[in-house]
């Protein structure tokens, strides 16, 4: 059948509201930190407290399409089917049906909806192990249902079994796949029903008082099955993407391998960078966390956009076409449009200047290694295709480049990265920059001059705050990276949208007065007969810094700041949010 992605994503929201579930929608892409994970890297992840027994406000019957995230293949992508950002379509059962009504509504979808011949399904089942017993109940469901028994197949473990890795207390169980053959004869998955019917945990398994069923559908994959297609990026969710890339390349989609490639690494990168900066808990790249994945990503569209010639605006126009497609079922992507596209040009900026003084670098580097190996040829030396982790450090320190972009241009020539020493000079520099930026001061993770405008402008923000509520507000917490500043303080309740805006202004009224920021060096008692704010007595010493922002703020504080408020040239919150009980935060950027 031929189904484009709209109808696709209808006709499986549809297909189980007839069978009593709800629609929960989608949530954020960004983990909520209940899994140790960065980001929501399955459709189940987010639901994982009521598959272990929560009740869902919803009930019992849920179905949605979520987005997720995963980079653990990301060298991958460039092939026909790997993607960073995808969509899973799920359904539950927490408590509910199992088995029985499971394994029949799927084959119904298959066979009704989908329009697939019964005889040419095929399905796998879990073989059995010291885990749980062999699945033989599904195997006798599946055949009653009408698919062939040399068509149902016992796989271990590898294969029919569904739980995240490295993570105890979560649920698992046995995993019922299905099949179906393409035009060319190969079978191609077209998604599984888990049978989560345990708890895993560093002891082993453990029955769950409930079993639930977590079924999950690859939207891209099935898309792409449906259309009988072997190529994710020729399906209509990349459409208008390569005809823009196709426009300013002059060529078509698939006819050179190498621009081929590139121009799908450019699609899925950007699709990614667009719906996580766009995510309703929205990332920005930076050198740390998320950030960090996220800015990964992005130099590396930026790069091949850079190997296929084109300018990196082609990334904005990429990105417009993605947002006008999915703003229907991501709604903060329209409503972020603009604050998307700037952050994009911020970073390709950035990274431009750097790539190619850095490309220029890695030459010089290879180019070395030549040089050596050609003399060393003369002595009978054997020098190896071997990146020292010195050179790949000095690449990141000074350039910017990820050890990840390295290691792929390293790949390109032949070589490898020295990553184990790589990883000794990172901490080295890490311990370094801890002594000459006295331990972090104010939060600080670098003591370069965009952190420590971002550090000025958190005295100039808690000075709004406690103008706005009370000298009883207080700095909470900070955490200073170059890209933007995170500033906790106590306060009884969630800022609105006026107040936001009132602290803004504040903050940016400070700016336009071009006030100069001095220090006094005094004694602490000094310090505080002046009136200077002081939050961590404790840790001074007998002699203070004191920093002055005259007219508005006079703090204790170890520095580095700007030498005038002018510098900060403009202030916006990004985010208000929670911290903990009592206490909110606040994510700010200077642009």
């Amino acid at each position: 059948m031929k189904i484009t992605s709209k109808e696709l994503r209808k006709t499986w929201i549809e297909f189980y509201k007839s069978k009593g579930h709800i629609d929960i929608g989608a949530v954020s892409l960004i983990g909520d930190g209940s899994t140790g994970a960065m980001f929501n890297v399955a459709g189940m992840q987010p639901l994982m407290p009521y598959l272990l027994g929560k009740e869902h406000p919803c009930g019992k019957r849920l179905c949605n399409v979520q987005g997720c995230i995963r980079t653990v293949d990301i060298d991958s992508v460039g092939d026909e089917s790997h993607c960073t950002f995808f969509e899973m379509m799920g359904n539950w059962s927490l408590g509910d049906y199992f088995k029985k009504e499971k394994t029949a509504w799927t084959f119904e979808l298959l066979t009704t909806k989908f329009n697939l011949e019964k005889d040419k399904i095929h399905a796998s089942v879990f073989e059995g192990d010291e885990s749980a017993p062999r699945d033989i109940e599904t195997a006798k469901l599946l055949e009653n249902l009408g698919i062939k028994k040399e068509n149902i197949h016992f796989f271990p473990k590898e294969d029919n079994w569904w739980e995240l890795d490295g993570l105890y207390d979560t649920p698992c169980g046995p995993d019922n796949e299905w099949f179906y053959p393409m035009e060319n004869g190969n079978l191609v998955e077209i998604g599984n029903d888990v049978y989560m019917q345990y708890k895993k945990t560093k002891e082993g398994y453990v029955p769950l008082s409930n079993k639930n069923v977590d079924t999950g559908f690859g939207f891209e994959r099935c898309l792409m099955f449906l259309n009988n297609l072997t190529d994710v990026y020729k399906t209509d969710l990349f459409e208008k993407a390569v005809k823009i890339l196709e426009a300013r390349c002059n060529t078509e989609y698939g006819r050179d391998e190498s621009v081929t490639r590139a121009m799908r690494i450019i699609c899925d990168h950007t699709r990614t960078m667009v719906m996580l900066i766009g995510d309703e808990k929205g990332i920005l790249p930076s050198n740390v966390g998320a950030g960090y994945i996220l800015r990964r990503v992005m130099r590396r569209a930026i790069r091949y956009v850079k190997k296929l010639d084109l300018s990196c605006y082609v990334l904005q126009e990429i990105a417009v076409s993605f947002i006008e497609d999915y703003k229907e079922f991501y709604p903060s992507l329209e409503k972020k449009k603009e604050f998307i596209l700037d952050e994009i040009k911020k970073e390709t900026d950035k990274f431009e200047k750097a790539l190619f003084e850095g490309e220029k670098e890695f030459n010089k580097v290879i180019l070395g290694i030549e040089k050596h190996k050609e003399f060393a040829k003369k002595s009978g030396e054997i020098v190896p295709n071997i990146i020292s982790g010195k050179s790949a450090f000095r690449l990141y320190d000074t350039f910017g480049f990820p050890i990840e972009l390295t290691q792929e241009l390293a790949k390109e020539r032949g070589y490898d990265v020295n990553t184990e020493d790589y990883q000794k000079c990172f901490k080295e520099h890490q311990e370094k920059s801890k002594i000459v930026s006295g331990a972090f001061k104010g939060g600080l993770v670098d003591d370069s001059l965009t952190s420590a405008r971002l550090h000025t402008a958190t005295h100039i923000m808690l000075a709004g705050l406690r103008k706005m509520f009370g000298n009883d507000v207080v700095q909470k917490g900070s955490n200073i990276t170059p890209e933007r500043l995170r500033f906790d303080f106590n306060l009884d309740h969630k800022m609105t949208q006026e107040e936001i805006l009132e602290l803004e202004e504040f903050v940016n009224d400070v700016i336009k007065k071009e006030i100069p920021v001095r220090f006094e060096e005094v004694s602490l008692e000094e310090a505080k007969s002046s009136g200077a704010i002081g939050t961590f007595d404790s840790k001074y010493s007998e002699k203070v810094k004191v920093y002055v922002i005259d007219g508005v703020d006079r703090q204790i504080c170890g520095g580095p700041h700007a030498q005038n408020t002018k510098e900060l040239h403009h202030f916006k919150i990004i985010k208000e949010e929670s911290s903990s009980s009592g206490i909110r935060r606040i994510k700010a950027i200077l642009d």
